[in-house]
């Protein structure tokens, strides 16, 4: 139940997804720079490389932004497309490197970040980027102005606004073109409130919280999988370079396209509502690579937690992320409890350790030290809880804690000084 009735602009960077409706013209010229901007990032890659081998400077973003001037006097094409895009593929080119030499300093377990590789053509993700700068992006109503490309239309499901940052188009395995609006913009924080919560992420349910609370695991991937097998089939059998074989890649992209549309907004509609309803939200750490080595297990866990493409598995994490971004939006914050903390085996209760809990076909146990009755579940969920409120009261010293950026926040402190003010009607802060 919420303490107050008073809301507080936030300004914060929200991202805006519309599908866009591009002429012919248009089409053709979004897939040119699409492929200029492959180009410009390989063709630098292959450089940089040679340079390397032949132990020589290496070149940095300068460097390259130079020659790419140079470049671009020698290849009449590249002056066809937005030059902000050819400049962002160079910008993404230096990040790859900075973020390769950052990740060998990690320790081997933890090691995440190969090599940059060349782009292709197909099998990746196919998008350019564009800043804003003198009015060259705009919004108006249902259209959308680009560098080069003029006014485009777009499927309008939502208000647009606040200061446009940049944009970025991408070009779909379904043939659809997605325009993502970066926008500095402000948001209405949701009211404080009183209540702290324990998760716990799991394959049976999706997730179990510290109030008894069920939610269910939707299972997209297996509601789909014989619509999945049946595109599979058909685009094995289809000849290669035919147009049937065409339509069969895209019937199977649609598929896969509607798996991730429905996992994604049960994701936003789960953590949103987590969000609106508790101050403290304590989750534990889960290492879902490692987890996925239990081939027995793989399956279920890929389900629960797979990413758009179904490779690899990321909902977990991908969930956490909007918890911690949408925490940090709204005041509220995010304790993460240690990977190997005995969550499961702990008895709530008397704090005794069972360790025939490791067993994960036993969900009911009684404890042998307090005789008290545990669903493993809602057991593991309690001391998540516990655990977070214990970390974040050594942290900072008192109840309240850290932000998902980091920053001491005082949730409690704040809301009782507004409830001794007296403020109980919608104000704008």
């Amino acid at each position: 139940m919420y303490s107050t009735q008073f809301l507080k602009l936030a300004y914060v960077q929200k991202a805006f997804q519309v599908t866009l409706i591009p002429s012919h013209s248009q089409k053709i010229l979004i897939n040119k720079t699409i492929g200029c901007t492959r180009f410009v990032y390989n063709h630098f890659l292959a450089l940089r490389k040679e340079l390397y081998s032949a132990e020589q400077k290496t070149l940095n973003y300068n460097a390259c932004s130079q020659q790419l001037t140079l470049l671009k006097k020698e290849i009449e094409w590249l002056k066809v497309v937005d030059k902000f895009a050819l400049q962002n593929s160079l910008k993404n080119l230096e990040a790859a490197y900075k973020n390769f030499f950052t990740d060998l300093k990690k320790a081997k377990n933890k090691k995440g970040v190969g090599f940059p590789k060349f782009k292709k053509k197909h099998r990746c993700k196919q998008s350019y980027k564009t800043n804003f700068t003198n009015g060259n992006i705009q919004v108006i109503e249902n259209r959308l102005k680009l560098p080069k490309l003029g006014w485009v239309k777009f499927h309008k499901s939502q208000q647009i606004s606040g200061k446009l940052v940049n944009v970025t188009v991408t070009l779909t395995n379904t043939g659809k073109y997605i325009a993502t609006i970066l926008c500095e913009t402000e948001i209405e924080k949701h009211p404080q409130v009183t209540k702290n919560i324990g998760l716990d992420l799991g394959i049976k349910s999706y997730l179990v919280t510290s109030d008894g609370e069920v939610v269910n695991n939707p299972k997209y991937y297996r509601t789909q999988k014989r619509k999945l097998r049946k595109a599979h089939k058909k685009l094995s059998r289809s000849v290669k370079g035919s147009s049937n074989r065409v339509k069969a890649r895209i019937k199977l992209a649609h598929t896969y396209e509607r798996i991730t549309n429905l996992r994604n907004d049960f994701l936003h509609k789960l953590s949103t509502r987590l969000i609106k309803e508790n101050t403290i939200i304590c989750i534990e750490d889960l290492r879902v690579g490692n987890m996925l080595k239990n081939h027995k297990l793989a399956m279920s866990i890929s389900d629960s937690a797979a990413l758009a493409s179904l490779r690899a598995s990321a909902s977990w994490s991908k969930f956490v992320t909007m918890l911690e971004y949408k925490a940090n939006w709204h005041d509220r914050v995010l304790q993460k409890v240690g990977t190997f903390y005995p969550s499961s085996q702990t008895c709530n209760c008397c704090g005794f350790i069972n360790p025939l809990v490791k067993d994960l076909k036993l969900r009911e146990w009684s404890c042998p030290s307090c005789s008290s009755y545990n669903l493993r579940d809602v057991n593991a969920s309690l001391n998540i809880l516990d655990e977070g409120l214990r970390i974040l009261t050594a942290a900072v010293g008192i109840p309240d804690a850290l932000n998902a950026c980091g920053e001491i926040v005082s949730p409690g402190v704040i809301q009782a000084e507004i409830v001794e003010a007296g403020i109980t009607r919608l104000e704008v802060v």
